[in-house]
């Protein structure tokens, strides 16, 4: 599947995963209301049925994407020591999702470190 991975299939798998940036574009709300993952979910709606990478990366990146909105939440509930794990956890989700863009860009397909898989 990613050995084989055209131009296009490349760029739309890496979109998948670079597009949970719009979190920044919706702070501090986007959180919240998922900011982070109203993008892979919507690259990976539109383009998934077209490239087999982009489908099995837009699965990768709105799972791993999930996971990371529940934690945010959780951080929010947490007055004290959440405002301080809030940069941890957003510096995290920077350096997953630069990690896994340039994975996919490059046509491998990228596992993201967590053991949830709720959509397969």
């Amino acid at each position: 599947m990613a050995g084989d991975a055209t131009q296009a299939a490349r760029r739309w798998a890496a979109l998948c995963h670079a597009s949970a940036l719009l979190m920044f574009a919706t702070a501090p709300a986007g959180i919240v209301v998922g900011g982070n993952l109203i993008g892979p979910l919507i690259v990976w709606l539109l383009k998934g049925a077209d490239y087999a990478l982009v489908e099995d990366q837009g699965k990768e990146s709105v799972n791993f994407q999930i996971v990371m909105t529940a934690v945010g939440i959780v951080l929010l509930l947490i007055p004290l020591i959440g405002a301080v794990l809030r940069w941890v956890w957003v510096l995290a989700d920077l350096a997953f999702i630069f990690v896994a863009s340039v994975k996919a860009y490059n046509g491998q397909a990228y596992r993201y470190p967590i053991p949830l898989r709720l959509i397969r």
